[in-house]
C-alpha cells in the first residue's frame, strides 16, 4: 500500500492511497468534511445552538435496544443552513434521552401540483407503514421487529386523505400529496 498527494485535474490537492489494485481518491471526502466542520462554525455565528457535550438517559434503554443519532444539513431559501435531527435520541428538558421509535430522516420537496415526502425507513415493510394525513399535519409510522419509526411534519400546504399516494421501495417511503 502507497499513499501520495497529487494535484487533481482542477488543481486542487488529492489525497490517494494505492491498495495494489488502483488509487483510492479521498480528497473529495477531506474537502467535504473541511465544508461541513466551517458550515457547523457558520451556523454557530449565526445563533444556532451547537452543543460539545451532554448527557445521555439511559435507564429506559431495553436489553439489546441502540442509540442512533444524526443529522442533516441543508441550505434553505436564502442560503440559510437548516439542520434536521433523526434516530432515536431526543432533547428533553432533563437532557438527552433515548426514545423506543427512531425519527426517520426526511424530504419535503413543495412542487407546482404536488407536495413530495421521501422518508427513509430501512428495516421494515411496506405493510407496515402508517400514514395519517390531516389538512397540513402528515404524521408517518412504522414497526417492524425491533424497528420502529415515527415522525409528524408539518407540510407547506393542506391535503386529504384522499388526494395522496405512497410507494415503499428500499427502504425509502415516497409520499405524492396533491395540492
Amino acid at each position: 500500500m502507497t499513499t501520495e498527494k497529487k494535484g487533481s485535474k482542477k488543481g486542487d490537492d488529492a489525497f490517494n492511497i494505492d491498495f495494489g489494485i488502483g488509487d483510492l481518491r479521498l480528497g473529495g471526502l477531506f474537502k467535504g468534511i473541511e465544508k461541513l466542520v466551517d458550515l457547523a462554525s457558520e451556523l454557530e455565528k449565526a445563533g444556532g445552538e451547537i452543543k460539545k457535550e451532554g448527557e445521555i438517559d439511559f435507564s429506559n434503554l431495553k436489553e439489546g435496544m441502540k442509540g442512533v443519532f444524526g443529522f442533516s444539513i441543508k441550505t434553505a431559501t436564502g442560503g440559510r443552513p437548516v439542520v434536521e435531527h433523526f434516530g432515536n435520541i431526543k432533547k428533553t428538558p432533563r437532557g438527552a434521552k433515548v426514545e423506543e421509535d427512531r425519527e426517520p430522516i426526511t424530504d419535503i420537496f413543495d412542487e407546482k401540483d404536488e407536495i413530495r415526502v421521501y422518508a427513509e425507513m430501512p428495516g421494515v415493510n411496506e405493510n407496515d407503514i402508517k400514514i395519517d394525513l390531516k389538512g397540513d399535519i402528515l404524521n408517518i409510522s412504522a414497526k417492524s421487529g425491533d424497528r420502529k419509526y415515527r415522525k409528524e411534519m408539518l407540510l407547506p400546504a393542506k391535503g386529504t386523505n384522499k388526494a395522496f399516494t405512497s410507494s415503499f421501495k428500499n427502504g425509502i417511503l415516497e409520499i405524492k400529496i396533491e395540492k
